[in-house]
């Protein structure tokens, strides 16, 4: 059926497509979302979001069909969606469908009414929808190393990830849909069926391995636990758990009614009345696995798709590199200021492995965020963006140093709390370091290229020598003396100028 067809109302042909736009319609056993994605390939952001919970598999257990109400609303909502993405100049949005049309009896029938609305379905075996989610947490996680579980309504997905790459998985009739049925036939009965699905290849495979968290209903209790634990920067992407948190959460979960729970932030009134059953899989999960600990990711199998479409060389770029790089191209003076920076300060710290490399290469992409704000909130600036910017590829630890860096780079003294509650004494330390020689190197460069490419920082004779080049000795006047010296003291050695 074409568009004018289900559509008469539209009277004008719809804008052409942004380059870059691409907008995904998962249609899923609680929910239906569309998302609409803009900008760099390798990390785009997320222009428009939305989703209804539809609950499209909460028959299949009862009779193995999907709910007749749910299907009439996921029309609706995907005749909403396709419209709002043509008018965001996608022309054809990529529509896929899991656990609970894969399952239902009535699942061809609804898929014939799907595209009679001139909609693609794709509709993803268990097998392509367990790697979809794998290859969306390693495009937010990339040195992930364990085991992605992904719940969703109607199924359960576990993905073995590690160097990149997706290895074995499976897909298990365990979703959060589901699991009430499971439960009601005795206290046992969850934990029995787990050990049953996960008998051989998977039952212990998360020895001393992380787990990674995929799915609303499990992020949603991620979320409550960091409200209950007053955790100091609430960004659920890579936020980590002790294992024991699981059955933990089991407990609070079981002592507060839905109406309480709906009160936490980032509780959906339509996700709390699960979240007992997806606190006792995860908790009876956790300990088949054995896994060491619990890591949220916010990437799923969404982000698997277009991470999956992007050619290799894209698909290999860092994340965090790349979104810091964009910031600092968007916010800063001068574009290639950043990676010179980086190059410029290296001698200075030869023993940091590859991730505080990664980090403090962040830092000084994002070296200029600040210079349009009041001089007297330059620091504040910089540390909110380092903070709360939409950055994946770096846990809680890693965004406090980066805003550590920052801060201190813009003038900035001390250690800010949030900084001093996420940071050991010795991190904090390290990035005030980084912060000082961005510092110095700003002044000395006024934030161009020239006087950097002119001159090299190193640690020789017990001392942070700055060698500057020929006719280049004019450039050290008082303001760029006084930040080498801070610069050499954080190290406890002198400044030099060569």
């Amino acid at each position: 059926m074409s568009l004018s067809t289900t559509l008469p109302f539209i009277r004008k042909a719809p804008p052409a497509p942004e380059p870059g736009r691409v907008a995904i319609v998962d249609i899923g056993s609680n929910s239906v979302r569309l998302v609409i994605y803009d900008g760099p390939a390798r990390i785009p952001s997320i222009l428009f979001n939305e989703k209804i919970m539809a609950g499209l598999g909460r028959g299949l257990a009862k009779d193995g069909a999907l709910d007749r109400e749910a299907m009439e609303r996921t029309l609706s909502a995907l005749g909403r969606f396709r419209r709002l993405a043509m008018d965001m100049g996608v022309a054809e949005p990529r529509v896929v469908a899991t656990a609970a049309v894969r399952d239902a009896s009535n699942g061809p029938d609804f898929l014939t009414r799907l595209r009679a609305l001139g909609l693609s379905v794709e509709l993803l075996p268990g097998e392509v929808e367990a790697a979809l989610a794998g290859y969306g947490v390693l495009a937010g996680i990339p040195a992930a190393d364990g085991i992605v579980g992904d719940l969703g309504g109607g199924s359960l997905e576990l993905i073995r990830v590690r160097d990149g790459e997706v290895h074995e998985r499976a897909s298990f009739p365990l979703g959060v849909l589901r699991v009430a049925a499971i439960r009601k036939k005795g206290p046992r009965a969850l934990d029995r069926t787990v050990a049953k699905a996960l008998k051989g290849v998977w039952e212990g495979a998360g020895q001393g391995l992380p787990f990674y968290l995929v799915g609303g209903s499990w992020r949603a209790l991620a979320r409550l636990h960091m409200t209950i634990s007053d955790h100091p920067l609430p960004i659920l992407h890579q936020y980590r758990m002790d294992a024991a948190q699981a059955a933990h959460l089991v407990r609070v979960v079981a002592q507060l009614p839905p109406k309480k729970l709906r009160e936490f932030p980032g509780v959906a009134a339509s996700r709390a009345p699960a979240l007992s059953d997806a606190a006792a899989l995860l908790a009876v999960l956790v300990r088949h696995l054995n896994a060491r600990d619990l890591i949220v990711s916010a990437y799923g199998l969404r982000e698997g798709l277009l991470h999956q479409s992007l050619p290799p060389e894209i698909r290999n770029l860092d994340p965090l590199i790349e979104a810091t790089r964009q910031e600092g191209v968007r916010q800063g003076r001068f574009p290639e200021h950043g990676d010179l920076l980086d190059r410029w300060i290296a001698p200075l710290f030869p023993h940091e492995d590859g991730e505080m490399h990664r980090v403090r290469h962040a830092a000084c992409l994002l070296a200029d965020v600040g210079w349009r704000a009041h001089p007297d909130f330059r620091a504040e600036r910089g540390l909110d963006t380092a903070l709360h910017g939409n950055w994946v590829g770096i846990d809680a630890t890693g965004r406090a140093m980066l805003g550590q860096a920052l801060w201190t780079s813009f003038g900035g003294r001390g250690v800010p709390p949030t900084v001093a509650a996420l940071t050991t004494p010795a991190q904090q330390a390290t990035a005030e370091s980084w912060g000082l020689a961005l510092r110095l190197g700003q002044r000395l460069s006024g934030g161009v290229a020239q006087p950097l490419h002119a001159s090299r920082l190193a640690l020789q004779d017990g001392a942070v020598a700055l060698h500057l080049g020929h006719g280049d000795g004019p450039l050290y006047g008082e303001a760029v003396e006084r930040r080498h010296k801070s610069l050499a003291a954080a190290f406890g050695l002198r400044a030099v100028v060569a």
